[in-house]
């Protein structure tokens, strides 16, 4: 797991470098790019959601697109068109702004269910149907959806069928006062963004997504992690509880976390960490329990204090 953790390192001080006083938020983004997963970013304006893209895209040489969604957007404007050539007397295929490999949706919830459902298949099996013909995305794919969370106005929630395609929900916050001091310095004469290079290949990546993969996982964490999904589908304040994509997203985070670490095992701990994003925005909270002003994310406190945690074993190979 060195080169993985040797990796890990480069881009996470790369990108600290202008998303300052944010390690864990800059390490989960970290974790969704090692388990090719997708991430959903919830927070206010002005707290560095499109930066965190743009870093994480220069720290590894990808091409970067962002896509501002608003309600008059269109499915096509999304994924692209095709467009009769009067000269071959064929259609030509434009590709649209999600045929990038880190793709920021910006503010997702104001685009109509009818143009959020046109990244549903590009999420899931990273390729995109336009008129019967399917075009593969370029590896490594990412998308970094953001949406404000305080208004709603002029929004339209996200489909359960989306949400469950993010890998991890996160929040970025405010920064503490001495990180907000240093990007005042950071930024007087220009923005850092500007400068940032960089530090590890494509290659390099897609070898560490394959190193990722061969974390070891004890059959007794893998019961662990089906034991706390399954309590959030038993749970009486839960509508509707995580899907086995949600605990295959545990799961793969946990491999991930584990190899940044440095080990090559996960540990009930990496589980533990990560049932949060990965399982909180999952949970639909029944209508009695949202009276009551219950938040999935104590739902989750709760689960994880009653299922019972696996003790150390010798591990079986």
């Amino acid at each position: 797991m060195e080169i993985v953790k040797t990796l890990a390192n480069r881009i996470i001080h790369n990108v600290e470098q202008v998303i300052m006083g944010k390690h864990d938020v800059v390490e989960l983004t970290l974790l969704a790019l090692l388990c090719q997963g997708h991430i959903l970013i919830e927070d206010v304006p002005g707290t560095g959601k499109t930066i965190l893209a743009r870093a994480v895209a220069r720290s590894i040489g990808c091409t970067f697109r962002r896509i501002q969604f608003t309600p008059d957007m269109l499915p096509s404007d999304v994924t692209g068109v095709s467009v009769f050539n009067q000269k071959t007397r064929e259609f030509e295929f434009r590709p649209g702004p999600v045929f990038a490999q880190i793709v920021l949706s910006d503010e997702i919830n104001r685009a109509t269910p009818k143009t959020q459902s046109a990244l549903l298949e590009a999420m899931d099996e990273r390729q995109v149907t336009v008129d019967g013909t399917t075009y593969p995305m370029d590896l490594p794919f990412l998308v970094l959806a953001t949406q404000n969370p305080i208004e709603y106005e002029g929004t339209f929630p996200l489909p359960e069928a989306q949400l469950d395609r993010f890998m991890l929900r996160i929040n970025m916050g405010y920064p503490d006062k001495h990180s907000e001091i240093a990007i005042l310095g950071a930024q007087q004469y220009a923005h850092p963004i500007t400068a940032l290079e960089q530090v590890i290949s494509q290659e390099e990546l897609l070898r560490a997504q394959e190193a990722v993969k061969q974390v070891y996982a004890d059959d007794s964490i893998k019961e662990y992690i089906v034991n706390l999904t399954t309590a959030t589908r038993n749970h009486p304040d839960v509508y509707l509880g995580v899907s086995p994509r949600g605990s295959l997203a545990l799961y793969r985070t946990s491999q991930a976390l584990a190899a940044v670490r440095q080990r090559d095992y996960i540990i009930p701990d990496d589980v533990k960490y990560l049932s949060q994003p990965t399982m909180a925005h999952r949970l639909i909270i029944s209508p009695a329990a949202r009276i009551k002003n219950i938040d999935p994310k104590e739902v989750i406190e709760e689960i994880l204090s009653s299922v019972q945690v696996p003790a150390a074993r010798i591990a079986q190979r």
